[in-house]
């Protein structure tokens, strides 16, 4: 089936020809989470580069199929058809996890620690030799302030959601398997948004039409993120750098970023003014927001409720304290840099929040 170029999402020159590149050492991906919206960015640069794609999602997604990806409706947990689905297969992008701030801890760790280990299992059982793992720089957040902080930051003690306690299990299980014939890595992308962003884009608009849009804390932080094409790339280099023989990048984890920390007033305001909203300015104390988070917390629990609090204690923290990230390493194992920066990935947020 011919490639389909989605209309908002176009590969960069670089992007194209890292994918190009590795078009020449692999021929057919597997991706979990192919329906998912970095998956499916995923999808689109490599079938640009005329690689055959499997997609692997709990859902339909006719887009994809245009596009020429074979997609395969199937769960993580169920080892016989993720073990059918990836046959032929000889690169494996696992996406796919349970995403979220609230929830029971067997809601995140049935797809995020399960779906993990079937991933690994057939990969060795399949014979596939190179596992991208997409992980969170949410493995090492405490609930203080990372500021500049490297991969020798040691995983958090204690966790304030069981997506982030998940994520850092399944991480760890995918680096410990990597070997001669298993090449690992994990990438740790940080608020990735752009175009088509079903997570961050939409929520700080529709809080900021309701007015319960609020910042945390007396002081701006500065956080990172990462614009949709720059999670693509990264992913792209980090498969092309797992083919080497000498693979230096195998067995570790690697913070991606824009490069480009930023306050979080500042990125939420940016996002504003693509819709033409006013910036932001009213502030709750951050001890207040972690009171009401834990309070919330535990009323939602006592009630059995499942929808997410507007207030948990992860997202106090997390819009109350710096989470920034050195991605050295990205740029020197990976050959990782941007190639949208945040002031252009707005430019193109703004078009396409605007053709609605």
């Amino acid at each position: 089936m011919p490639f389909k170029q989605p209309s908002l999402f176009q590969p960069s020159q670089l992007m194209q020809i890292a994918a190009k590149e590795l078009a020449s050492e692999v021929t057919h991906v597997f991706i979990t989470g192919a329906g998912g919206f970095l998956g499916k960015a995923i999808c689109c640069v490599l079938r640009a580069a005329g690689i055959k794609v499997t997609g692997f999602a709990r859902s339909d997604y006719p887009e994809l199929s245009k596009m020429g990806v074979t997609m395969i409706k199937g769960d993580i947990c169920s080892p016989a058809a993720l073990l059918d689905a990836m046959q032929g297969c000889d690169l494996v992008f696992h996406v796919a996890s349970k995403a979220g701030v609230w929830g029971a801890k067997s809601d995140y760790y049935q797809p995020n620690v399960e779906g993990t280990k079937h991933v690994i299992e057939s990969c060795k059982t399949l014979r596939i030799n190179r596992l991208v793992y997409t992980s969170t720089p949410s493995v090492t957040f405490a609930g203080v302030d990372e500021e500049g902080i490297d991969e020798s930051q040691p995983y958090a003690q204690k966790y304030l959601n069981y997506y982030a306690q998940t994520k850092a299990i399944a991480e760890q299980m995918v680096l410990k398997a990597n070997s001669d014939t298993l090449k690992t890595l994990a990438l740790r992308p940080h608020l990735i948004w752009g175009p088509d962003d079903p997570h961050l884009v939409p929520r700080v608009i529709q809080r900021a039409k309701a007015g319960r849009l609020k910042l945390v804390g007396k002081q701006d932080k500065l956080v990172d993120s990462i614009y949709i094409d720059n999670a693509a790339y990264s992913h792209i280099l980090a498969a092309l750098s797992l083919t080497r023989s000498a693979a230096v990048c195998g067995g570790k984890a690697y913070f991606i970023s824009n490069d480009q920390p930023m306050t979080m007033a500042n990125m939420l305001n940016k996002i504003l003014a693509c819709v033409n909203i006013a910036p932001v300015t009213k502030r709750v104390p951050a001890s207040i927001a972690y009171a009401m988070g834990s309070a919330l917390e535990s009323i939602y629990l006592a009630l059995g409720k499942k929808n997410e609090p507007i207030m948990t204690r992860f997202v106090a923290r997390q819009l109350s304290t710096c989470h920034y990230y050195n991605i050295d390493a990205a740029k020197k194992d990976l050959n990782y840099r941007a190639i949208i920066s945040i002031d252009e990935g707005m430019a193109r947020l703004k078009v396409s929040l605007n053709k609605r």
